[in-house]
């Protein structure tokens, strides 16, 4: 990917992105679902981290046959990367934590994007690290989870929040080594890596037309015809 197509790329906020890959044919608008930005606190800047996924599948540590990374995933994570984790369900653990957020930024990761938990949020603020994550947790990786494998193919499953959501309705998102991943204040989006050129334009083209609503709307045209007049052109 030209470093010109990625700094289009990080241009567009994730609610454009999924908006882009809605219309492209992926029904989960590349939409990685119930991960928040933990770190930094959310404020008047704006965060908005975008690059190429670093991926890490996790697995419970009573796992006895899944294989072993030879060296400390942290330690194997690319400069410009987003690293992106994918824990068991359910685990109450935290499988990140500022040890690791550490290494990370000395490592030149860009942030860290976890299907999980992670820990020490002070510490992630404190360095400024971008952190999402599905929650928090005062529990450390061991004795419950280890890693397993990086940079392989993994699949995200939503889980149940326990608010009567039906996760099984929502698809499973799949994450492959070469994707790019978007994350800001109001989620995280994995856009794959062959689709990026034409998300790239269906966004341009969707921030243009909704400018032309919101002009229209505030001034004083209704939503309806607003949508009417502009959108059906994308």
């Amino acid at each position: 990917m030209s470093s010109t197509l990625l700094s289009s790329l990080a241009k567009y906020s994730t609610c454009e992105l999924s908006d882009a890959l809605i219309k492209i044919g992926l029904p989960h608008g590349g939409h990685i679902p119930d991960i928040r930005m933990l770190s930094p606190r959310p404020g008047p800047a704006d965060v908005r981290v975008c690059g190429p996924v670093y991926t890490v599948q996790m697995v419970m540590a009573s796992d006895k046959n899944a294989p072993k990374p030879a060296a400390h995933f942290v330690d194997t994570a690319p400069e410009g990367s987003v690293i992106v984790i994918d824990a068991p369900p359910h685990t109450k653990n935290a499988v990140w934590g500022g040890l690791m957020t550490a290494g990370a930024k000395a490592r030149g990761a860009l942030g860290v994007i976890i299907s999980g938990r992670c820990r020490d949020l002070a510490e992630h603020r404190s360095a400024g690290f971008p952190v999402f994550a599905r929650g928090n947790s005062t529990l450390g990786q061991s004795p419950f989870t280890r890693p397993s494998a990086v940079n392989v193919p993994i699949t995200i499953v939503p889980q149940d929040t326990g608010s009567g959501d039906r996760a099984v309705d929502f698809p499973a998102i799949r994450v492959e080594p070469g994707d790019y991943v978007v994350a800001d204040e109001d989620g995280v989006v994995c856009v794959p890596r062959g689709m990026l050129e034409t998300v790239v334009q269906m966004a341009a083209k969707g921030r243009e037309i909704d400018s032309r609503c919101m002009e229209d709307i505030v001034a004083g045209t209704g939503v309806q015809e607003a949508f009417k007049r502009h959108r059906g052109k994308l």
